[in-house]
């Protein structure tokens, strides 16, 4: 897929990319792993705010550290980045002009923030009528809460995600528990870019452009999926179930005897395959645990014998006689054995890209797979204004001149 000679789905599509951090940044990969031409404005001498979120950071070709923070590496490949400042009267015409040369602006900043700088849907879509402009901000542009700067963190929490993600409050560890990584960003960058997609088709039919208000918060509700639709028709709350299921046992982790592993008897017949392979056949037959209601009744009678059971035998013989026996299970795997896992290099799930500085840095792959139009991996992510005069002399005709004068006004 890397550097691939076919065509990409987006590779007549220019992005202006005005967004940092994590949720924007995620979008505006995801249309240059498609082919956009993606232009990532950043602040003069200072540039994205993850450029500093270090360690880690990527290793040079000596295998010293580079400045090349990996949390940035994560989530701008494929762009272009130039240096502006947009405060500035001067910086404001740039990004102007750069908008005339481009079909799609992504931000971040607060509500109404770029709009005391000429830079807001209004004012553009006034000079670019089919422009597509998408704001991410945590709650969206109306409601009461539009002002307040949202967190991924935070936004876990109001959601309702950490409600249900944790240890059940009576057991030891009990409590709310955020998501590993930034999940309502992630999130919110996939819904951004699907609805970026969705413009664009819109405009293709059309001519016509639009404005996109995505928030964090919306999309974390809209993520809670089975969870929030059973509430709303139920009116009774979830609680947390850690790792285990609230009506299927055992669907759940186990410790063995040197890891851990998940096991999912999601019917009678596994079940009972489970406990026969753990050389525990009465548990087949207890009344108590004949069907999966019973277990259920009976759960925390049942998964304490379990847990003894599973600790009798290592990793690597549970995965063997589960599989063999047709019991759904699977391994909690540390990213070192995520990497390692032959299914995950045949899928090709990290790619490696040649970088200024940093040697080659590795990177986690786009998923899309795509016959016609493969995703495209043309450049490791870009040092702070790697493009800014090619950028502005391709698209704009700036002259030396002219550049020489921003950047003394430290405008670029």
């Amino acid at each position: 897929m890397t550097n691939s000679p076919q065509s990409a789905s987006l590779e007549h599509i220019r992005v202006l990319d005005l967004t940092r951090v994590l949720a924007g940044p995620w979008c505006t990969q995801n249309l240059a792993d498609l082919g956009a031409d993606v232009i990532k404005v950043e602040r003069p001498d200072v540039g994205d705010d993850t450029r500093s979120w270090g360690p880690p950071y990527a290793k040079d070709a000596d295998g010293n550290n580079s400045t090349e923070a990996a949390y940035y590496l994560t989530a701008n490949r494929g762009k272009r980045s130039i240096t502006v400042d947009i405060a500035t009267p001067e910086g404001q015409q740039v990004i102007r002009h750069l908008v005339m040369q481009s079909d799609v602006v992504i931000e971040n900043y607060k509500v109404d923030q770029l709009k005391k700088y000429g830079l807001d849907y209004a004012s553009l879509s006034a000079l670019k009528p089919d422009l597509v402009y998408c704001s991410i901000t945590g709650f969206g542009q109306t409601g009461p809460y539009a002002a307040r700067a949202g967190y991924d963190f935070i936004i876990q929490g109001m959601g309702g995600l950490m409600s249900i993600t944790g240890e059940r409050d009576e057991l030891p560890g009990g409590g709310p528990q955020k998501v590993g990584v930034a999940i309502t960003d992630l999130m919110t960058g996939m819904y951004a870019t699907i609805a970026v997609l969705a413009a664009l088709t819109h405009r293709e039919r059309t001519g016509v452009g639009q404005y996109i208000d995505l928030a964090l918060l919306d999309v974390q509700v809209a993520m809670l999926a089975n969870v929030g639709s059973n509430y709303l028709a139920s009116g009774q709350a979830p609680k947390r179930w850690g790792n285990a299921h609230p009506n299927i046992v055992p669907y759940q982790t186990f410790a063995t005897s040197d890891g851990h592993i998940i096991v999912a008897a999601g019917n009678d017949g596994q079940y009972r395959k489970f406990v026969q392979v753990g050389d525990y056949p009465e548990l087949a037959t207890d009344p108590r645990f004949i069907s999966n209601p019973q277990r259920v009744e009976f759960r925390d009678t049942l998964v304490p014998i379990l847990a003894e059971m599973v600790k009798k035998k290592s990793k690597e013989e549970w995965l063997e006689l589960l599989e063999s026996a047709g019991v759904p299970c699977g391994p909690i795997n540390r990213l070192d054995e995520v990497f390692n896992d032959p299914q995950v290099q045949a899928r090709e799930c990290a790619i490696e890209l040649p970088h200024p500085t940093a040697g080659n840095v590795r990177l986690v792959a786009n998923p899309i797979k795509m016959s016609a139009t493969p995703t495209r991996y043309n450049n490791a992510p870009p040092l702070l204004g790697q493009h800014t005069n090619h950028v502005l002399q391709e698209l704009l005709g700036y002259s030396e001149q002219q550049l020489a004068q921003l950047r003394d006004k430290n405008v670029i």
